[in-house]
């Protein structure tokens, strides 16, 4: 058995940054970045690309009902649970080129350097591509994960909606990733998530890896308002029924939430829905999103209270009909401490510089985190730009992170 702690292997960095210059030509986005929806065209030719380059590399593919793929490089015993690597290949409407991306091609990246370098594991290794990972064109995010660490139930999701009436389950078919391979978190023994911090401190420190002990507790909740159409003129405000004005007034209160918490909270209405959208004519309609996060969950929850007795003031002001449709919540989590322990000894072997850090962000590993041992690698982006087409990281900077996770990954396939 090779002994890992003293063979410590590197990826091919080119080999990874040419992988990721061809994920960045599939859904180009308005200017430098992408604009791959879940489910969508341009997310079926990603997969596609994603499940070609994992066959190449002698993997076994697996898809499962929530179309979440599995690429597996089978280990010496296949009767053990594996290691597992990923992320997402969906992106923002105006998404960069490496959130959520880099993760899942630096998994594939790590099974192409053991091949390259003839290096037999344990356990098998497997790479993830879960579904769904943003939330953008199907909510709540993180779907595909949270179907497979059983948050969601999969006929649930696949009866979730687009803005166009399109179910989830429909669109899988379509797309020809509608899967029935039955996995389940016994089958894996640990699973890494390696991904750009999406904020700006280790490229302000000047450090290569965040390992990541926790995230942000975040409560996300949409809110059907219910008003009626009505001439803009001659309508008296005191008859008014007006959803656009309970959409708004949520708007304004959660956001000032967010600055009583300050500099550590975050509140955010990021979407209204509102019809009939057209001058002249008194909204009767509107849909509006609501997230609020905080490192302290007990201060997340006060943040959210807040945001509920929000709700009857606009109602009132309003003269509409409201209520809370969908509600979820993510990040209070703590990642496993041996993987974070592993992670670290690993950064020391390879004198790669690290600090502990949480994630404000939402990630797949925040569900897997509840189910099985999990750990979460952020690598640095620059000026903390993301969700934003000018997201943008450099070879230099990347490689060492990922070496960290091919390390870390192959220590655990052989332990």
């Amino acid at each position: 058995m090779l002994n890992t702690k003293a063979n410590k292997l590197e990826i091919n960095a080119e080999r990874l940054w040419d992988t990721l210059e061809v994920s960045a030509r599939i859904g180009v986005g308005k200017s430098t970045g992408l604009s791959r929806l879940a489910l969508s065209d341009d997310d079926k030719a990603m997969r596609d690309q994603f499940v070609q380059w994992c066959t190449a590399a002698g993997c076994v593919l697996r898809v499962d009902g929530a179309g979440n793929i599995f690429a597996r490089r089978e280990g010496k015993d296949p009767s053990l649970p594996a290691v597992v690597m990923g992320s997402h290949l969906d992106t923002q409407v105006a998404g960069g080129r490496y959130d959520g991306i880099l993760g899942v091609l630096s998994g594939l990246e790590v099974i192409r350097t053991l091949n390259d370098q003839n290096v037999d594991t344990r356990r098998a290794v497997e790479v993830v591509c879960w579904t769904n990972e943003e939330g953008v064109r199907f909510q709540p995010p993180m779907m595909g994960a949270g179907v497979f660490c059983g948050v969601h139930a999969l006929d649930w999701v696949l009866g979730q909606q687009d803005e166009n009436g399109c179910a989830f389950g429909q669109e899988l078919k379509r797309i020809g990733y509608a899967g029935s391979a039955p996995r389940d978190p016994s089958a894996i023994d640990a699973y890494f998530e390696l991904h750009i911090e999406q904020g700006p401190i280790l490229d302000a420190e000047g450090l290569h890896v965040g390992i990541v002990i926790g995230g942000y507790t975040s409560f996300g909740a949409e809110v059907q308002i219910t008003g009626e159409n009505a001439h803009s003129g001659p309508t008296p405000m005191r008859k008014r029924k007006d959803a656009l004005v309970a959409a708004s007034v949520i708007v304004a209160e959660v956001n000032k939430i967010g600055w009583e918490y300050e500099p550590e909270g975050r509140s955010t209405c990021a979407r209204i829905e509102v019809s009939p959208n057209k001058y002249g004519i008194i909204a009767d309609h509107a849909k509006v999103t609501i997230d609020v996060r905080h490192p302290d969950p007990a201060l997340a929850k006060e943040m959210y209270d807040k945001v509920i007795a929000v709700l009857p003031v606009a109602q009132k002001q309003s003269n509409t009909a409201l209520g809370i449709i969908k509600e979820w919540v993510f990040g209070d989590v703590a990642f496993d401490q041996n993987l974070t322990d592993l992670v670290e000894e690993v950064a020391v072997d390879l004198n790669v510089s690290h600090k502990h850090m949480l994630s404000a962000a939402g990630h797949d590993a925040y569900h897997l985190a509840k189910v099985v041992p999990t750990a979460l690698i952020f690598t640095p982006c620059h000026d903390g730009i993301t969700h934003n087409e000018s997201e943008h990281i450099e070879p230099r900077y990347t490689a060492p992170g990922v070496n960290v996770l091919l390390n870390a990954v192959l220590r655990r396939a052989n332990a």
